[in-house]
């Protein structure tokens, strides 16, 4: 993207305490268009954060004198810098890690190592999110003052109610879709978690978690080029969901190469089945994979747990076991499923 495609050049605030990684990022970044501000520490991070007011701050974890998430913590904090979005950018790639990001106010979350497509497409998501929000904050101020004057001025009220309908739509679905596999997106499913855990607890039903993982996927990245990835996790994404058939069901894209899968009132037994449905449905495809060690077609690896919730588990624990699981599947030479219980 050049710089005369963006409506504004965006400032980025990076904070990393590598200064490879700040040049790496700052090059390519200016290359996109945007305005690069760089930080070497958490410290300084946050002090450039009040003094620039960024569009978007890329934020590493791992920093000697404050880590990421203190950073994040400060910042969302402070009204003066609570809105911008946060995207960490981290080596850490376990799933408690991205929870405890998330839980901390992070908006997106990239492990390393990354593609510029990848960090430059997460950033306009976040900016279009965040120009509909001051969009949709500029229409209700127009909408206080509409509402204040004569009744002649009733059609204008109504059309500016209107628009702000569809700005609400729009921001919905920015907030809630992934905008390449049109699955839910990472924010949509940990709220969706969330409801179904307790509500599976009232309920002391079971819950069924899959997480799947197309198998070497950076191989296909790297032989095939970025679009035809995109179009191979699209695919993907439509071959998950064929097996997904129950309204209460949720598929999500996890991130990257990543989708989860959520089956309420689902044992250990009926997940298993839906992930052998899902490997088999997504084999069937017939994407070939020339450069995959596994076959020559595109496969996936699923790890499968499930539990009825209570007071003593989590939805981390969940998703941890899970992980496991997917790990344990690789393992074993992947494209296959594996059950973890609690």
């Amino acid at each position: 993207m050049s710089e005369e495609n963006l409506p504004n050049p965006a400032n980025i605030l990076v904070v990393d305490d590598r200064p490879e990684n700040l040049k790496l990022l700052s090059v390519m970044l200016t290359k996109k268009g945007y305005t690069v501000i760089k930080a070497i520490n958490g410290e300084s991070g946050i002090r450039e954060a009040f003094a620039t007011a960024p569009d978007v701050i890329l934020l590493d974890i791992n920093m000697p004198d404050i880590d990421g998430y203190e950073v994040c913590q400060q910042l969302k904090a402070n009204k003066q810098t609570c809105e911008i979005p946060i995207i960490f950018v981290s080596a850490l790639n376990q799933i408690l890690d991205k929870v405890k990001a998330f839980s901390y106010g992070a908006s997106d979350y990239i492990t390393k190592p990354f593609q510029i497509e990848e960090v430059s497409a997460r950033i306009e998501n976040q900016l279009s999110i965040r120009r509909l929000q001051e969009k949709l904050e500029t229409k209700n101020r127009e909408l206080e003052r509409i509402n204040l004057q004569l009744q002649q001025e009733i059609y204008s009220r109504s059309a500016a109610e209107s628009e702000l309908a569809k700005i609400n739509q729009k921001l919905q679905t920015l907030a809630t879709v992934d905008s390449l596999t049109q699955l839910a997106n990472r924010y949509h499913f940990e709220n969706f978690l969330a409801q179904e855990w307790k509500r599976m607890r009232r309920e002391k039903s079971p819950i069924g978690i899959i997480l799947c993982d197309i198998d070497y996927f950076k191989l296909y990245n790297d032989n095939f080029g970025h679009q035809a990835g995109d179009i191979c996790l699209q695919k993907v994404a439509q071959g998950i969901s064929s097996q997904i058939r129950r309204p209460a069901d949720l598929v999500a894209r996890y991130g990257g190469e990543e989708f989860v899968v959520i089956l309420p009132n689902t044992d250990s037994k009926g997940a298993l089945k839906v992930a052998n449905n899902i490997r088999q449905a997504v084999q069937a495809l017939k994407l070939d994979h020339p450069y995959s060690q596994t076959s020559d077609l595109v496969t996936i690896s699923l790890g499968v747990s499930s539990t009825i919730p209570n007071s003593d588990k989590s939805t981390a624990e969940l998703l941890t076991i899970a992980d496991q699981a997917l790990y344990e599947a690789k393992k074993r030479g992947r494209n296959q499923a594996v059950l973890q219980l609690i």
